[in-house]
C-alpha cells in the first residue's frame, strides 16, 4: 500500500534524526493530508493541517493505549495546526495502515475543514473500537461460522461479477447494518447454521426481513458441517478471496478493512487453523408475499426488539436458483 511505502521511505531518511517528519500523501487528495513519522521513536503517523479557527475536541481520546491524538502548531503555516494520529504500538502497523488508507479515501474530496475534522474523529471512533477488539481472544465459534457464511456468499458473488470493488461495497455486515449485503433497492441476509438446528434460522429484529423501500430481499441459508483438520477453514476462505483481489490493490485494501471491522485480525489466525467446514446445503429464498416473517409495520405501538425463528421446511415455495438470484443482483 502507498502509505506503507511512504513510511518506509521516511524511516530510511538519515538526514532527519529527531522530531516529526511529514510528507504530503498525494496531490490528488484535496485536503492537506500527510504521512509522517516521529523520530527517533519511529512512530507511524497520519496527519492533517487545519485552521486554528476550527474547534477540535480530542479530550475523549486522552486515555488510549495503542494510538495517540495530538494537536500541534503547523511549523510551515501560520494560523494552522496539525492534527496527528500516532501509532504507539508498532505491532499493529498492518491494521493502522489499512485504516489510514480507508480514512484518506473518505476525506479525499473534502474541502470543508469543519466537515473534514468531523469525519476524521468519527472514523477514529471506529479505529478505537477495532483496537479494543484486538485485545480480545478472537472470534467466538458462532462469530466464526457467521463470518464464514458471509465470506462464502461474497466469494460466490465475485465469481458472478468481476467488478470486485462494487461487490465489496455491498458487504455491509461488518458495519453492523440490519442486513449483511445491500445495495440500492436490494438486500440479502446470510444465515449460517450447523448441527441439529440446520433447518431453523434466527431473525434478530423486526426490520431484518422488512421489505419496505426494497424491491428484492433474499435470505441465503448456509448449512455447515464443522470438522477438525478437514474442510475449508476461515483462514482459507479469507486467503481465497484475497487471491481473487490480488491484482486490485484498492479492493484488497477494502476487503482487509472490512475483515478488521468484523473482528478478524492476523494475530488471531492461529485460533482458526484447525476448524474446517463442509457445506451441507446452501439455499436462496426470496422474501416476498406470504413468506413467514414479522415486519415492523405489523407491530403494535410499543412493541420492539423482536426476535424469532423460521422453520425453513415451511419455505419451500420461496426457493430461488443461484443463477436467477445473481442475475437479479447484477441488474439492480
Amino acid at each position: 500500500m502507498k502509505i506503507n511505502q511512504i513510511w518506509d521511505e521516511l524511516a530510511n531518511d538519515t538526514s532527519f534524526a529527531k522530531g516529526l517528519l511529514l510528507r504530503r500523501y498525494s496531490g490528488s487528495v484535496l485536503p492537506d493530508v500527510f504521512v509522517a513519522i516521529q523520530q527517533p521513536e519511529k512512530q507511524l503517523c497520519i496527519a492533517s493541517s487545519i485552521s486554528e479557527s476550527i474547534d477540535v475536541d480530542i479530550s475523549q481520546f486522552d486515555n488510549l493505549q495503542e494510538i495517540q491524538i495530538e494537536l500541534i502548531p503547523d511549523p510551515n503555516k501560520q494560523e494552522k495546526r496539525i492534527l496527528i494520529f500516532k501509532l504507539t504500538n508498532n505491532q499493529h502497523r498492518d491494521i493502522f495502515s489499512v485504516l489510514c488508507e480507508d480514512l484518506i479515501a473518505n476525506i479525499a474530496t473534502e474541502t470543508n475543514e469543519r466537515q473534514l475534522v468531523k469525519t476524521l474523529l468519527n472514523r477514529f471512533e471506529k479505529w478505537k473500537s477495532l483496537f479494543t477488539k484486538i485485545a480480545s481472544e478472537g472470534l467466538s465459534p458462532e462469530e466464526q461460522r457467521g463470518l464464514f457464511g458471509e465470506l462464502y456468499f461474497l466469494r460466490k458473488f465475485m465469481q458472478h461479477n468481476n467488478n470486485y470493488s462494487a461487490v465489496l461495497n455491498t458487504w455491509v455486515g461488518p458495519a453492523s447494518e440490519v442486513r449483511d449485503f445491500q445495495m440500492g433497492n436490494w438486500a440479502l441476509e446470510v444465515k449460517t447454521t450447523h448441527g441439529n438446528n440446520h433447518q431453523k434460522i434466527q431473525i434478530s429484529s423486526e426490520r431484518q426481513l422488512d421489505i419496505t423501500h426494497l424491491e428484492k430481499l433474499y435470505i441465503y441459508h448456509v448449512s455447515l458441517e464443522k470438522v477438525q483438520e478437514s474442510g475449508e477453514t476461515l483462514n482459507q476462505i479469507v486467503s481465497s478471496i484475497s487471491n481473487l483481489l490480488s491484482h486490485d490493490a484498492i479492493a484488497l485494501n477494502r476487503f482487509r478493512s472490512k475483515l478488521y471491522e468484523a473482528g478478524y485480525f492476523e494475530q488471531h489466525i492461529g485460533l482458526y487453523d484447525t476448524t474446517g467446514y463442509f457445506i451441507r446445503q446452501a439455499t436462496f429464498y426470496s422474501v416476498e408475499d406470504t413468506f413467514p416473517r414479522i415486519q415492523e409495520k405489523e407491530l403494535r405501538s410499543g412493541v420492539g426488539d423482536v426476535e424469532y425463528s423460521i422453520i425453513l421446511s415451511q419455505c419451500e415455495e420461496f426457493k430461488q436458483t443461484e443463477e436467477l438470484v445473481f442475475q437479479t443482483l447484477i441488474k439492480q
